[in-house]
């Protein structure tokens, strides 16, 4: 299980900070559990804090009147997310879901804006992440417009390995064939489909609740069959 220290020893926007600043920002942060299914927040709620994942894979997600769900991002152990909302002072545009049992750290709205009023670093650091956020749901609109089942579900899977917003992401991720189908927008079934042929492809090796990234690359450029 990581540790807070752990998670800020590994998080890109700490590197800089002044040792006040640093104690400031682990004596602040506020640690909760959360089982897998239930709900860190709700859409609707004031975004008050900037959320990191100590434990665990959560998903950011929204369901229209009909009760579909669309999912924008799978976040694992490691990230911070939810900096933009804060930013902005807005309500949460989205649900924050547990996938599994996790653990996560709310960095309170006041002690993030101090951040910012006082740490250029932190400044710096904060716009190259929004940067990052921005190309990942562009890809993930252009993914969902023109790309295959089996495409989505092996770009979905490289998502999870962008080592600046996600710093602790190893090749071999703790994740299911359920989970990864919420992120890719696929059935259960057909993320299975997927992974085999992603596979025979060497491009990932599959075993019980765990894949092995074998070629990340690959993994965000494979295209399978192009829809007209």
């Amino acid at each position: 299980m990581r540790s807070v220290e752990e998670l800020l020893e590994i998080s890109p926007w700490t590197k800089e900070l002044i040792d006040d600043q640093r104690a400031r920002v682990e004596s602040d942060l506020i640690e909760r559990s959360y089982v897998g299914g239930s709900y860190i927040c709700h859409k609707g709620q004031p975004s008050d804090a900037w959320i990191g994942v100590l434990d665990g894979l959560v998903k950011l997600n929204v369901f229209s009147h009909a009760g579909k769900a669309v999912s924008f991002a799978g976040i694992p152990a490691g990230s911070w997310f939810g900096e933009g909302s804060v930013l902005k002072g807005e309500t949460r545009k989205y649900d924050v879901i547990a996938l599994r049992d996790s653990r996560v750290v709310f960095m309170p709205e006041k002690t993030f804006h101090w951040l910012l009023n006082n740490s250029i670093p932190f400044n710096r650091l904060l716009l190259m992440q929004l940067n990052e956020r921005l190309g990942q749901f562009i890809s993930m609109v252009e993914h969902d417009r023109l790309l295959d089942p089996d495409a989505r579900v092996a770009r979905a899977l490289a998502s999870l390995f962008n080592t600046f917003l996600y710093p602790g992401a190893e090749t071999r991720i703790q994740i299911s064939q359920e989970e990864l189908g919420y992120i890719a927008g696929a059935s259960r079934q057909r993320v299975n489909q997927a992974l085999r042929m992603l596979e025979a492809e060497g491009l990932a090796a599959v075993d019980y609740g765990m894949i092995t990234v074998l070629d990340v690359e690959g993994l965000r450029r494979y295209e399978g069959k192009q829809t007209e």
